[in-house]
């Protein structure tokens, strides 16, 4: 086996200047609030969904679980807008209606099993139910995942636009 050589001779001789590597293009903007808050609205709602999805499956509410539903809504919004102060506050306000939102769908499921109807029919037909069910069932801790989840979102958000 021979070892490869370099061509003989000076490529550079007649004047020839080595090609630059191509320019990367520049990393796109990320300062786009309209977009960070649509895409932290998105976050909110699905995680509005699966937190009350599971918060009604097992029958009770899981702290950390909004612990993460803040953090999800805040990250999401912080990825997609940038380092704009707006969206860490959007964050937090967002976190704390999906947090509610999850609560409410929670308290649909529980309900729908308790009176054997869908839980789409309880949430949207008797949502003043719900809201007076939600309003009596709330204690200290419930403010307390309200106040984990805007602080994650916040958390996240900052983050996300590092």
């Amino acid at each position: 086996m021979s070892q490869p050589v370099p061509p003989p001779g000076n490529p550079f001789a007649d004047g020839a200047a080595p090609q630059p590597y191509p320019v990367a293009p520049p990393a796109p903007a990320r300062d786009n609030v309209g977009l960070g808050l649509v895409a932290g609205l998105v976050a909110a709602l699905v995680a509005a969904g699966v937190y009350g999805g599971i918060a009604g499956a097992i029958e009770r509410e899981i702290g950390w679980a909004a612990v993460g539903v803040g953090f999800l809504v805040g990250f999401a919004a912080g990825k997609a807008g940038g380092n704009n102060p707006v969206l860490s506050v959007a964050g937090s306000v967002l976190s704390l209606g999906s947090v509610y939102l999850g609560q409410l769908v929670a308290l649909s499921i529980i309900g729908a099993k308790a009176l054997n109807v869908s839980a789409t029919e309880l949430f949207f037909g008797h949502f003043d139910v719900l809201t007076a069910a939600w309003k009596e069932d709330l204690d200290p801790l419930t403010f307390l995942f309200f106040g984990l989840a805007a602080f994650a979102a916040f958390s996240g958000a900052k983050k996300a636009a590092q």
